[in-house]
């Protein structure tokens, strides 16, 4: 029996228990909240039915009951998703890291690139100090939605930190980002009259042409992301673009524009390397790569003023970026 309940709570319907929990977690009671959490996924699983409680009319039995679904359903996996993700947010608030890592990993198994479980993840790993896989799932929430301030901070959090553990390779230890499929990236949904308020999309919205939008579509385009990295290993410059160039159209990415960025440079194209920097920018506004490589290619046309500037961003973010310190010195005395 938990305090402040009667003994109904126990027969109370999922949806209910869940409202309850919601209102334990805001007084801060946070191990009562995450009991809340658990009784709802244990009738969901054990069942697979959203079932009323005793007394399930409306105004009728405990008052947990009140507003439930009257109708038996399928647990949805979104409804379980929720679940692990606000029990992970309780363990999170009282220390219990390891415990929010598996509870997030469980709701992105049920519905990948949710926002709230990829953040509680990476703070959980950042308590722990792995921070190669806390700045993994910062950087997969920004491709979710490029304006959460949070993941944001914790990118520039985790660069910090491990550029002090691994040194200036750090990136090369990385485990593999994940690419966000577009119909996952809420920053750029469409509004609807289901979803009043949302942002439209603005015009660097990686939308693609018809089949980027598709499962299929995002295929290809990691693809052909791929075959431009092995050109580029191969030296041939000039095929990479072309590769890069084609999974673009597909999928706008980040690392696909500073990607071919670095062949355009290569081939003495800069004012198209920075074309590519500046959209890649558009995308990841403190993005290390695109700051560098742009801030390369003013300097050959040079725009010492902006390329300086370029620099200085790089550097609040790496400030012992070995490549990008020369390159300033070059600059000042340019």
């Amino acid at each position: 029996r938990l305090p402040g309940r009667g003994g109904g709570a126990m027969a109370a319907c999922p949806a209910a228990l869940r409202r309850a929990g919601n209102e334990e977690f805001r007084r801060g009671q946070y191990g009562p909240a995450a009991e809340l959490y658990s009784r709802a996924l244990a009738q969901l699983e054990a069942t697979g039915k959203a079932r009323p409680g005793a007394g399930g009319r409306a105004g009728g039995g405990s008052p947990l009951n009140r507003g439930c679904v009257s109708r038996a359903g399928d647990a949805s996996a979104e409804e379980r998703s929720v679940l692990l993700a606000n029990r992970a947010a309780c363990h999170l608030k009282d220390g219990a890291c390891s415990l929010c890592v598996a509870d997030c990993t469980s709701a992105l198994e049920l519905v990948p690139f949710g926002i709230k479980p990829l953040l509680r993840r990476a703070a959980a790993y950042e308590a722990l100090e792995r921070y190669s896989l806390a700045y993994v799932d910062y950087k997969t929430a920004l491709q979710v939605d490029c304006s959460v301030q949070a993941a944001h901070d914790g990118v520039n959090r985790m660069t910090k930190a491990l550029l002090e553990k691994d040194g200036v390779s750090w990136r090369q230890k990385l485990p593999p980002i994940p690419t966000v499929p577009v119909s996952a990236q809420t920053r750029w949904s469409i509004p609807s009259a289901q979803a009043p308020g949302t942002n439209t999309p603005p015009a660097t919205a990686p939308q693609g042409e018809r089949g980027g939008n598709t499962a299929a579509g995002m295929e290809r385009a990691r693809t052909l992301k791929e075959e431009g990295n092995e050109f580029v290993k191969k030296g041939n410059h000039k095929k990479a673009v072309e590769k890069y160039s084609e999974s673009l159209k597909l999928n706008k990415e980040c690392a696909t524009y500073t990607n071919r960025a670095l062949c355009y440079l290569a081939l003495k194209q800069y004012k198209e390397a920075a074309q590519d920097c500046t959209e890649a920018l558009k995308l990841d506004p403190k993005n290390v790569k695109a700051l560098y490589r742009r801030a390369q290619a003013l300097k050959e046309l040079k725009d010492y003023k902006s390329s300086i500037a370029d620099i200085k961003s790089l550097l609040k973010t790496e400030p012992k970026n070995t490549a990008a310190l020369r390159l300033l010195q070059e600059l000042n005395r340019a």
